[in-house]
């Protein structure tokens, strides 16, 4: 049944009418080209590769975590400890292994030597098995989607937007020539400041708690049918985060992603998916939300098995997690980035682009002439980490079960158990800010009025602020509601914000967050960014997210108990104060890398 339903699929369309001048000039490596032509033994006369026997490596080692280090989320939602019983692993990876397979071949002779734009045989073979067999098994189109690595994910983006973008100057070009890009109204801006050097218009849409909106104002249709040319083209590419929106936390349903999707076939718009925190899926947050609350479970993002209409991805784990738009994507108009920063270190700098061929193509002839493959070091000692040494020997001998690597099944149980852990610090998180959103007035904690005659206390409970309990991601939206505050009269809103973000810096509460406004890439979403915080809840050690955020509570507690902003009303830039407050001590809730 499964291959007929592949037969019946259609090629995906020719979307080349979107790349840029550029990328359709642009043509492949000849050097390059050679390349394929050579195997080991070959004398190679041709290109000005250094000998092997110069590179002063002879091995590259490392103790590696064994896959089960971190304990996977329970099904009630309750914290498990992490624990990390076995002995490390260990991963040697030789000057040269002795195998002629050249998927298996994992030494420094190969990684650290010039090579093609798709890297390094190995570790490009496992990130296109795992993206097609076990991330995507369902993609709806003839063939499927191809792959090729990256720096991460920022660097996939700007080879996306060099690809598919031309540049646009006001001094030089007609209105109707500018290009643009739609995105969230709160969003990653490093993105986006990809993005507007080139002259691109920034179009922001909408959003609630899944992420983008479809429909409604200021939804995806009507920015599109509302389209103002006096700006620019309707654009051609939409940029967004799915999963654990940044900064928001949202995560975006099935049936949202069809909607947007149809939306994009309607106005035939490339969809650039950015996925660093996939796997980092919390079943246990609508229910504890729920059950804290009373509210309802949006049945769209229940867990279940999305791979259950098609081909499973082979692990109960991935068939649960909701699916990428890749799922959906018929035309082959989605391009999708995915990163080794969340799953394995930011440091490494390796990631990976999936799209139709005939887009991984154009990127690879971009790739070929500037960045080239990824790191050498970087792409041998992940991939030696997760499929190990694959020859029948290495130079130490005989393989040993720690140089076995953890294989396909090693690998998905680290993404499990990773999702575990940050589940376990996001509740840690929420739970606490739930608890003191409120401001009991009457309670002991401050001065209340009573009355001696009835022996009546006066109760008044102020909420300081809300949030959502975000279903995947690093990170937590907070809305600040200050409005309850008793200065709101005295002071605007964007005054009290300010003050509060310098307050909580101070002693004794030293919580350092981000301010809304550095995700806002347009002016009405400025206007509104004062009322918005980001939290994030991976930098600090796991034993210190309770207590730093009982500490950023006490901090709003005290804030909502100030008679005036003495001493924080008049302030240095907040640029000036990050620089200053990178200081030991300061609960860091930025994660200014993510």
């Amino acid at each position: 049944m499964a291959r007929s339903k592949q037969m019946e699929l259609s090629a995906p369309l020719d979307l080349s009418h979107h790349f840029s001048l550029t990328t359709v000039r642009r043509e492949s490596s000849n050097l390059k080209r050679l390349y394929k032509y050579y195997t080991p033994g070959m004398g190679n006369l041709s290109g000005g590769m250094p000998h092997a026997s110069y590179f002063p490596y002879d091995t590259l080692e490392a103790a590696v975590a064994r896959p089960q280090r971190f304990d996977p989320s329970n099904d009630n939602g309750e914290s498990a400890p992490e624990k990390d019983t076995d002995s490390p692993a260990r991963v040697v990876v030789p000057k040269e292994s002795k195998t002629n397979d050249m998927e298996k071949k994992i030494d420094i002779t190969t990684a650290l030597q010039y090579g093609t734009a798709q890297g390094l045989p190995p570790m490009a073979s496992f990130v296109r098995n795992f993206t097609r067999q076990h991330l995507h098994p369902n993609v709806p189109y003839a063939g499927g989607p191809e792959t090729l690595l990256s720096c991460g994910a920022t660097d996939g983006f700007n080879k996306v937007i060099e690809t598919f973008t031309n540049t646009w100057s006001p001094d030089r070009d007609s209105i109707r020539q500018r290009e643009g890009i739609l995105c969230e109204e709160f969003v990653y801006m490093n993105a986006i400041q990809t993005a507007r050097p080139r002259g691109l218009n920034i179009a922001a849409v909408a959003i609630d708690v899944q992420g983008m909106l479809a429909y409604g104002k200021g939804g995806l249709a009507d920015v599109l049918e509302n389209w103002d040319y006096r700006k620019g083209r309707l654009p051609h590419l939409l940029y967004t985060i799915t999963i654990g929106q940044n900064p928001t936390g949202g995560t975006m349903s099935v049936h949202r992603r069809k909607e947007i999707y149809a939306l994009c076939q309607r106005y035939d718009i490339i969809i650039v998916e950015d996925d660093p925190y996939w796997n980092l899926q919390y079943p246990s947050a609508q229910r504890m939300a729920a059950r804290r609350r009373s509210t309802r479970i949006d049945e769209f993002l229940t867990t279940k098995n999305y791979n259950a209409h098609g081909k499973s991805s082979g692990y109960p784990f991935l068939d649960s997690l909701v699916p990428s738009f890749m799922s959906v994507d018929t035309d082959g108009r989605v391009i999708r980035l995915d990163t080794f920063s969340k799953t394995i270190a930011p440091g490494c700098r390796l990631g990976w682009i999936t799209a139709q061929p005939a887009f991984i193509e154009r990127i690879t002839r971009l790739t070929e002439t500037s960045t080239q493959f990824p790191s050498g070091f970087v792409q041998a000692m992940v991939s030696g980490m997760i499929l190990g040494q694959q020859g029948d020997d290495d130079v130490r001998g005989p393989k040993s079960k720690s140089q076995s690597g953890w294989q396909m099944d090693g690998w998905v149980r680290w993404l499990e158990g990773l999702r575990g852990a940050y589940e376990r610090r996001m509740q840690a998180m929420c739970i606490t800010l739930d608890a003191g959103k409120y401001l009991i007035k009457g309670d002991g904690s401050e001065p209340s009025e009573s009355s001696e005659e009835s022996g009546w206390e006066v109760i008044d409970k102020v909420q300081m602020y809300d949030f959502t309990w975000p279903m995947a991601g690093m990170f937590v939206w907070i809305k600040v509601l200050f409005n309850t505050h008793p200065l709101y009269e005295k002071y605007s809103p964007e005054v009290l914000s300010k003050a509060l973000w310098v307050h909580l810096t101070q002693e004794p509460f030293l919580c350092l967050m981000v301010p809304g406004d550095l995700f806002a890439p347009s002016q009405k979403a400025l206007d509104q960014a004062w009322q918005y915080f980001r939290l994030c809840f991976a930098p600090m050690p796991d034993k210190e997210v309770a207590v730093i955020t009982n500490r950023l509570v006490d901090g709003f507690r005290a804030f909502w108990q100030r008679k005036n902003l003495d001493g924080l009303d008049d302030t240095e830039e907040l640029s000036q104060k990050f620089r200053n407050l990178q200081v030991e001590g300061v609960g860091n809730m930025m994660g200014i890398g993510c």
